[in-house]
């Protein structure tokens, strides 16, 4: 394992380090926003373990997704034909799309989870990606 690290280019350590940031503050969030929303429609909305393992494997999901798309890129920057590069990106889009198919499958189906808390946190390294440019922009 520490090898495979070893190999991996900092940009992609750098980047997954800040989505895995930016995708923990989004989970605190959405924790906070079951938490409010439970106090004022308990019936409706839970807050329970289901809501907290929820939000910690699909964050880890979705942190995952964004490294090994950092690692498919460092991949194909480094193929030397560009179409094995092409191939190289379309199977590692495919395999993490299925990733998160079969997550989002298995935080809806198994009762352990609570799958919006599963689901939502799919979206957060995209917004804050976007949050962050936007951001940066206008400073």
């Amino acid at each position: 394992m520490g090898k495979f690290i070893g190999e991996v280019q900092p940009a992609v350590k750098k980047e997954t380090r800040r989505v895995a940031v930016m995708t923990a503050v989004g989970i605190v969030i959405m924790w906070a926003v079951f938490a409010v929303l439970h106090i004022a429609v308990p019936e409706s909305v839970p807050f329970d373990y289901t809501v907290i393992l929820g939000g910690l494997a699909g964050g880890l999901i979705a942190v995952l997704n964004f490294f090994l798309m950092g690692l498919m890129v460092q991949s194909a920057a480094a193929a030397a034909d560009e179409d094995a590069a092409r191939t190289k990106v379309r199977a590692s889009y495919s395999q993490r799309l299925l990733l998160q198919m079969l997550w989002v499958i298995a935080a809806i189906v198994a009762p352990c989870f609570q799958f919006a808390a599963g689901i939502v946190p799919l979206f957060l390294p995209s917004l804050g990606i976007k949050l962050t440019g936007i951001f940066k922009k206008s400073q």
